[in-house]
């Protein structure tokens, strides 16, 4: 029998992570090998800490990624490689340059309205340089979540319906949505694998092509015990759950039922890896913001830590009780995550714990970060809460959020209990701004009342079909919304009258 380290208490300070003895490159892999058929080799990690004998699931840590395909990148001549540094420095002279070009014009803007001014052109450039100073300062307090944009305040509810614009029509239910930070570009994802990237202004889409040969077996490429028993062998899936960008917009990592997490080329739209390790299907993906830290959660109560930037596996964080469902990241090393054990964790990589917050009956199905010290979920009961690094229970719970079911099937074939089933939330980053979605096809947009420390609705945004996924443009001015015609992680509801795809919903601002 396996042996798993559990949190011995479920206080917010208690909680701890077995952490892999090294970090493994990846090589290579059967992934692609439809000839490899044999028995996975069993032994047993011990990893002592402070006293406390922990044992490994049934393949060591050290060979979690080490065996994973990698195809070959055209090489770039030594005189024209780009160093870490000289990137940056290239990023950062790139931005500076469109920052005073914004401000540049303002000026001549202002000038234009308020007639000549007698400032010499050194007076002008100094403000105009104290101006750039202050955009990048807020910008910078923004990003780390000191200063929150008060964006809710600003939100016109409608006077008539919102009309939203299908960007991309999926053959089956779209169960994943991705923004790059630009807003220019987005992701969507199937439970058919069919994985688009398609332009948000023009709406022109490109497939993502799966590599030649298909994806193996479901159970890393091997077949289980009872399954040789019966003398059967499951066929493998890309069945996709989970899709996450880096913040560059180099990176895409799509994650499924065939345990797998694939790293994408955005710019070529190949497939680079595929990293080795979860026995269970990979539910959850995020990217640690502007870092090409990747985080994945999984049905196996595991949360992987990887490198995409060296395609190797870094980390393995231990404590859930049931399968994962959600993680979130923000720019310090910290993850949020969500699971079946009715419990939201907040895990702090660095210093090797976690907190441990409960208090709700249900099950939690979302999450998302506020800021580094609140945090958003969203249950099965309906209801959604609010939660605070200060309080082991919510500080805020609006229940039945979307309604409230009587158990009686509707006319479109499901239960009000599953209508209201809140499948997803998201927060406009470094802003009050807040949303959800549930299986009645209703998007609803919230204020963070940060000092009552309170959710207050502001409108809804009707759909039809199950919102499965959500993701806020960078500037608030209109939500992306994975539709489909059942739920992400099952079929326990069918609404025929859906169409699966991906919505725009814009939002107007005063």
């Amino acid at each position: 029998m396996k042996k798993r380290s559990r949190p011995s208490s479920g206080h917010p300070s208690a909680g701890g992570k077995n952490k892999s003895r090294k970090t493994a490159p990846i090589t290579k892999d059967p992934f692609f090998d439809s000839a490899h058929n044999g028995s996975k080799s069993k032994g047993k990690g011990k990893n002592r800490r402070k006293g406390e004998e922990i044992f490994s699931s049934e393949e060591d840590d050290d060979a979690i990624g080490r065996d994973a395909p990698v195809e070959e990148e055209e090489e770039i001549p030594e005189e024209e490689r780009e160093t870490a540094d000289e990137k940056r420095l290239r990023v950062a002279k790139a931005y500076l340059e469109k920052i005073r070009a914004i401000t540049k014009a303002n000026e001549e803007d202002n000038e234009e309205e308020a007639g000549e001014d007698e400032e010499t052109e050194a007076e002008r450039r100094g403000k105009r340089d104290s101006l750039v100073a202050e955009i990048l300062q807020q910008e910078q307090l923004e990003e780390s979540g000191r200063v929150q944009r008060q964006l809710a305040s600003r939100v016109v509810t409608p006077s008539k319906l919102v009309e939203c614009r299908v960007v991309k029509r999926h053959k089956q239910s779209v169960t994943t949505v991705a923004l790059t930070e630009d807003d220019l570009r987005g992701f969507s994802a199937s439970k058919d694998g069919t994985i688009v990237h398609w332009d948000v202004e023009t709406g022109a889409t490109e497939k993502y092509e799966w590599p030649s040969q298909a994806v193996s077996v479901s159970s890393s490429n091997e077949v289980s015990k009872t399954q040789k028993g019966k003398g059967s062998k499951k066929q493998g899936s890309k069945h996709v759950l989970s899709m996450a960008v880096s913040s560059d917009g180099r990176y895409l990592a799509t994650g499924g039922l065939d345990r797998y997490v694939h790293l994408w080329d955005t710019r070529t739209r190949k497939h680079i890896q595929a990293f080795r390790g979860h026995r269970g299907a990979v539910s959850c993906l995020a990217f640690r913001q502007g870092t090409q830290q990747l985080i994945s959660g999984s049905f196996d109560r595991t949360i992987k830590l990887w490198s995409a930037e060296d395609r190797a596996y870094m980390d393995t964080l231990y404590g859930h009780q049931s399968e994962i469902l959600a993680v979130d990241c923000l720019r310090k090393e910290r993850v949020l995550s969500v699971g079946r054990d009715r419990t939201l964790r907040l895990w702090k990589v660095p210093e090797e714990s976690q907190l441990v917050f409960r208090g709700h009956a249900a099950s939690l199905e979302c999450c998302c970060f506020i800021n580094n010290e609140d945090f958003l979920s969203g249950s099965d009961d309906g209801s959604i809460e609010l939660w605070s690094m200060l309080r082991k229970k919510p500080v805020f719970m609006a229940k039945n959020a979307h309604g409230h079911g009587n158990g009686m099937t509707n006319q479109m074939g499901i239960t009000p209990s599953v209508e209201s089933w809140v499948g997803a939330v998201a927060v406009c980053r470094g802003t009050d701004l807040a949303a959800s979605g549930a299986g009645n096809g209703v998007v609803r947009l919230w204020a963070v009342e940060n000092s009552s420390k309170s959710l207050r609705a502001l409108h809804d945004i009707p759909l039809t079909g199950f919102v499965n996924s959500l993701t806020f443009a960078r500037s608030g001015r209109f939500l992306i919304a994975g539709v489909g015609q059942e739920p992400r992680l099952g079929r326990w509801g069918r609404i025929q009258a859906a169409r699966n795809g991906v919505t725009l919903c814009p939002i107007e601002l005063s």
